[in-house]
């Protein structure tokens, strides 16, 4: 397991306190198979998810999590796409979630999670290039990897593992919060041996990679590519730490048995998703924080609107409009946008359309007509919903984030702006039961339960009360076969 969210030229680092508990990277244990079925030395997938989902919780509350709707819908469902041709069977569900790091880079946490760095999708000079990137990754998730090498921990000097799982432990009897309880561990982390991914396991993740963007209709070449110019700009900044090269080395073997394994098969026929450049120009817009990287992407961004056509011309519009509405300047950003809107439709000129209407009554129009032209989007979705809570019509937001929460039933973000509605509707029961479910569906079992047991104490209604038990009791039931899965390895 890589790192998470450590700043940029220093690698990834774990959200919160996490960030000095774990080192860069998890490695493949030496003499366990590559390949097959799982082995003892294995947390099981469930230990595994386990720990994925309580990183992840805490992982939210850090500032460099990019919590975009549409953003992380699309990078999920790329990742489930190549996902889906994987060689063999995952044992985790794939989730992809961005990190604003202007270095280019991605890594796997335990239980199928990937996050991918801003400044790889920015990076990206083709859908394809990205696709490689969490095909690689996803291979690390195939081969369980990551897994190994946590039980190679817990078998070996075991304080990492043994300090993470009794953070954990602590979190889920509701003592705390996990960033609290691992506030000691980084000590302890940092005379731990830091390991890297085995040549063997990369080159795996490779081939593995390479087999699902195949069959998913990207172009392996896009890996290649990506590598190399990866492996170019390692040599360039040699000594500066950080990157992908470094978490992953590349050598010139890798490269050379990709060349090998693309060389003789016919270019593929790519039908690359125009979404793809309108969310690498969201990205680079979440990425320029301060003044001058706003003026160099406001540069590229005006001569790529120039010199390019298609999406990559629409898209480009679209991050000057949204410059311009940052700036103060809406009636700029309306002309960007309709230039945009000339060149290419997409959800997410819909989304700033929403975001430019000139009052809270032309929004809900605005935002109306975008849902009909895309009910699959949950940026689109997310911008109505907020759309109508603006102007003040919270029975109808409460009735459309119902039929959407129907629709995203795993999407928390969804249940978390219908407590809102819910509430200054007076629905208080119904508000405590939504966020309850936000708060399960992000990990926080302890708090979850709390506001259940608000929403009984405020219900006089038998069937509801009896609704609420039958929710408190799974989830404890969940919470108690958690610290079950856990508690074999916590060392005394």
């Amino acid at each position: 397991m890589k790192t998470w969210m450590r700043r940029a030229g220093a690698g990834l680092s774990l959200a919160g306190a996490l960030a000095v508990s774990v080192p860069p990277a998890w490695g493949q244990p030496m003499g366990l198979p590559s390949m097959g079925a799982a082995s003892s030395a294995e947390l099981s997938p469930a230990v595994e998810r386990t720990l994925g989902q309580a990183i992840m919780e805490q992982g939210r509350q850090d500032p460099t999590y990019i919590g975009d709707l549409d953003v992380n819908q699309y990078l999920t469902a790329l990742g489930r796409r190549l996902a889906a041709h994987a060689p063999q069977a995952l044992a985790q569900d794939i989730t992809v979630f961005a990190v604003r790091d202007s270095s280019i880079n991605a890594f796997a946490l335990p239980g199928g999670y990937i996050g991918v760095n801003t400044g790889l999708v920015v990076g990206a000079q083709s859908e394809s290039e990205l696709a490689g990137v969490l095909a690689h990754e996803i291979g690390h998730v195939m081969q369980r990897h990551i897994a190994r090498g946590i039980a190679q921990q817990s078998q070996g000097t075991g304080i990492m593992v043994a300090s993470l799982i009794g953070a954990l432990l602590a979190a889920l009897a509701g003592q705390g919060d996990l960033a609290m309880g691992v506030a000691t561990f980084g000590q302890a982390a940092a005379i731990d041996r830091q390991l890297g991914f085995s040549r063997g396991a990369e080159q795996e993740a490779d081939r593995a990679g390479l087999q699902m963007m195949r069959q998913a209709g990207f172009d392996p070449q896009g890996m290649l590519d990506m590598f190399r110019r990866l492996m170019n700009a390692s040599r360039l900044n040699e000594g500066a730490g950080g990157g992908y090269a470094s978490t992953h080395p590349l050598s010139i073997q890798r490269l050379s048995d990709l060349e090998n394994r693309i060389e003789g098969h016919p270019a593929a026929a790519v039908k690359p998703d125009p979404e793809f450049w309108f969310v690498r120009a969201r990205l680079a817009l979440i990425q320029a924080r301060d003044h001058a990287d706003q003026q160099r992407l406001q540069q590229t961004l005006s001569s790529e609107a120039r010199d390019l056509q298609g999406p990559r011309q629409a898209a480009a519009l679209f991050g000057l409009a949204t410059l311009d509405k940052a700036a103060g300047n809406p009636a700029g950003a309306r002309a960007r946008l309709e230039q945009a809107q000339a060149v290419q439709a997409a959800p997410q000129l819909d989304m700033l359309a929403i975001q430019l209407a000139a009052s809270p009554a032309a929004a809900v129009e605005a935002s109306a007509a975008a849902w009909k032209r895309w009910p699959h989007s949950q940026g689109v979705a997310d911008g109505r919903a907020r759309a109508l809570q603006k102007a003040g019509q919270d029975e109808a937001a409460a009735a459309f984030l119902q039929t959407v929460v129907k629709q995203w039933p795993d999407t928390p973000e969804f249940q978390k702006l219908l407590a809102n509605s819910l509430q200054r509707l007076g629905r208080e029961v119904e508000a405590h039961e939504a966020m309850a479910s936000y708060f399960e569906q992000t990990g926080a079992l302890p708090t979850a339960v709390e506001h259940l047991q608000q929403a009984r104490s405020l219900s006089k209604d038998f069937y509801v009360q009896s609704r609420l038990d039958m929710r408190i009791r799974a989830l404890r039931e969940r919470l108690d076969n958690q610290r079950a899965l856990l508690e074999p390895f916590k060392k005394s």
